[in-house]
C-alpha cells in the first residue's frame, strides 16, 4: 500500500466529506482520534482467464475506480473494544459483528466479505484486538469482474490491520514481508486455505486465488505487472504505449461469486484440481500446482495430457480436464509470455492478436463467456479497439478495450449505443467508463 499526501480528482475531498458525515451519523465513539481515510481500487485482468490459483501468470492493472473509507478506531478497554461496524454508504446498509474467531459467517450477503476478513485477523493474530467503524463509498461495478468484492476485502483488511498495528505482530512479520505477500495471505483469507503458518478457517465460499489482491495492492500505474502465483511472484512490468487508454465495460450480467454463479466459477477451478489429482496419482508426483507439474520438466505438457487422456476420474470425463489443461497451458506459458514481449516493442496488432486467442481459449476451453461478453469483444474490435477480451471469473461480468486516448470518450459512447441496440435488457444495468492504470491501494492523509 502506498501513502499520498492527498488523493487525486478522481478520489476527491467531497466524498470523503460525505464519508465522514456517515461516520459522525453512526455514533462511533473515539471522536478525538482522527480517522483514517484509505483508497482501495479495482483491477483489471489484462489476461491470466482462471490461472492463478493453478501457479499460472497473469497481467495486471488497476483502475481508477474503487472503495473511498474512512476508519475510526474502537475505545481500548471499553465494553464493546471488538466490535467492528462496517457501513456501506453508497446502499445504506450497515454490518455489526465481533473480531472474533468463531463470529458466525454470512452465506450469500456482501457483509460476509468483512466478516471473512475479521475472523481470520482474529484466529491468526496473538494480543489484545480493537474493533472499529469503517464507512466506505465504491464505484467499483457490482459483481462484474472488476474485483469489488476482492476491494473489500482489501479495504476491510487493511483497516483493521492499520487499528491494530498487526504489521508489528510477531504472527504477521513470521508470514507477511511486503505487498506481494500480503497479497497472498488475503487470497487464502477468501479461500480460506493456509498461508505459511497462518492457519486457515471458512472464507467466503470461492476457490480462486490471489491475483486480484495482488492487483490491487501492487499495481505499477501506467503500466501492467506480470506475476505468477503460489506463490505470488513479480515477474515484469510492462510500461503501457504512450496514448492509449482502457474502456471498461460491465456487462449489466452480474457474475455475483456469492450467488447463482458460485458452482460454475468453482467448477473451473475444480477441474483443474482434478487435472493436477489425476496427474499425480498417475505419476506418483506430489506437484502442489498445474503450474508447477508443467514446470517440472521440458516435455511435461505432453506427458500432463496424456496422462489426463486416460484419467478415471468420477466429476469430469477426460476430455473435459484435457482441455481445461490446455487452456490453461496456453494462457500462463504461451499467450502472456508473448503477449507481454509484444506490448513492450509496441507492437499492438501482435497484441491484439495474441489476446483475441486468449478470448476463445475462454469460449471454447473454459465455456465461461455469455452472449453478452462475446459480444461486446466483437463490437470493440469492430470500433477499432487495438484489443479487447472478456475478464474475470465468467458466466457473465465485463470486457476491457485497448483504444486510443485521444477517443477513449467517443468509444465509451459508441460501444454502449451499439451494446444497448444489441442487448437493451442488459444494457439497462451496464456502465461504461474509461481509465488509466492505475496505482494501488493507497492510505490517504
Amino acid at each position: 500500500m502506498t501513502d499520498a499526501s492527498a488523493p487525486d480528482a478522481r478520489r476527491g475531498t467531497a466524498a470523503f466529506q460525505r464519508l465522514d458525515r456517515e461516520l459522525v451519523s453512526l455514533g462511533a465513539p473515539n471522536q478525538q482520534e482522527p480517522p483514517l481515510a484509505l483508497w482501495v481500487p479495482g483491477r483489471i485482468e489484462v489476461l491470466g482467464k482462471h490461472t492463478d490459483y493453478g501457479g499460472g501468470r497473469s497481467l495486471l492493472c488497476a483502475v481508477d475506480r474503487g472503495i473511498s473509507a474512512l476508519v475510526r478506531a474502537r475505545e481500548p478497554d471499553a465494553a464493546d473494544e471488538r466490535l467492528v461496524r462496517v457501513r456501506d454508504a453508497k446502499h445504506g446498509l450497515t454490518a455489526e459483528f465481533a473480531l472474533a474467531p468463531h463470529t458466525a459467517p454470512a452465506p450469500g450477503a456482501w457483509a460476509n466479505y468483512p466478516i471473512t476478513v475479521a475472523r481470520r485477523i482474529a484466529a491468526n493474530f496473538g494480543g489484545p484486538l480493537r474493533g472499529a467503524d469503517i464507512v466506505f463509498w465504491s464505484d467499483i461495478p457490482h459483481a462484474a469482474g472488476v474485483s469489488s468484492s476482492s476491494a473489500l476485502v482489501v479495504m476491510c483488511f487493511l483497516a483493521l490491520g492499520a487499528v491494530n498495528d498487526l504489521a508489528s505482530r510477531p504472527a504477521y512479520r513470521a508470514a507477511i514481508h511486503d505487498a506481494d505477500d500480503l497479497a497472498g495471505y488475503l487470497g487464502a483469507v477468501e479461500n480460506g486455505l493456509d498461508f505459511g503458518p497462518l492457519h486457515g478457517n471458512a472464507g467466503v465460499g470461492t476457490f480462486g486465488g490471489s491475483e486480484d489482491h495482488t492487483a490491487i495492492l501492487s499495481a505499477r500505474p501506467g503500466a501492467l505487472a506480470q506475476y505468477r502465483f503460489c506463490p505470488v511472484t513479480f515477474e515484469r512490468a510492462i510500461p503501457l504505449p504512450a496514448g492509449v487508454t482502457f474502456v471498461v465495460a460491465s456487462s449489466g450480467v452480474q457474475a455475483e461469486k456469492t450467488g447463482a454463479a458460485l458452482d460454475k466459477y468453482n467448477d473451473v477451478s475444480r477441474r483443474l484440481r482434478a487435472a493436477l489429482e489425476s496427474w499425480n496419482r498417475a505419476t506418483g508426483r506430489a506437484d502442489a500446482s498445474m503450474g508447477a507439474a508443467l514446470a517440472s520438466s521440458p516435455g511435461a505438457r505432453t506427458r500432463v495430457l496424456a496422462a489426463l487422456g486416460g484419467a478415471r476420474d468420477a466429476d469430469f470425463a477426460p476430455a473435459s480436464l484435457v482441455e481445461r489443461t490446455e487452456q490453461f497451458d496456453d494462457e500462463s506459458n504461451h499467450i502472456i509470455p508473448a503477449a507481454g514481449d509484444a506490448l513492450a516493442r509496441g507492437d499492438m496488432a501482435a497484441f491484439g492478436t495474441l489476446v483475441e486467442r486468449s478470448q476463445v481459449g475462454a469460449e471454447r476451453l473454459l465455456h465461461n463467456q455469455i452472449p453478452e461478453t462475446r459480444a461486446l469483444v466483437s463490437l470493440a474490435r469492430g470500433l477499432g479497439a487495438a484489443a479487447a477480451s472478456a475478464f474475470g471469473a465468467g458466466f457473465g461480468g465485463s470486457v476491457w478495450a485497448l483504444v486510443d486516448a485521444s477517443r477513449g470518450e467517443e468509444f465509451r459512447s459508441q460501444w454502449g449505443e451499439a451494446y444497448g441496440a444489441a442487448f437493451p435488457a442488459a444494457a439497462a444495468h451496464a456502465e461504461f467508463f474509461v481509465t488509466r492504470a492505475g496505482p494501488p491501494a493507497t492510505r490517504l492523509a
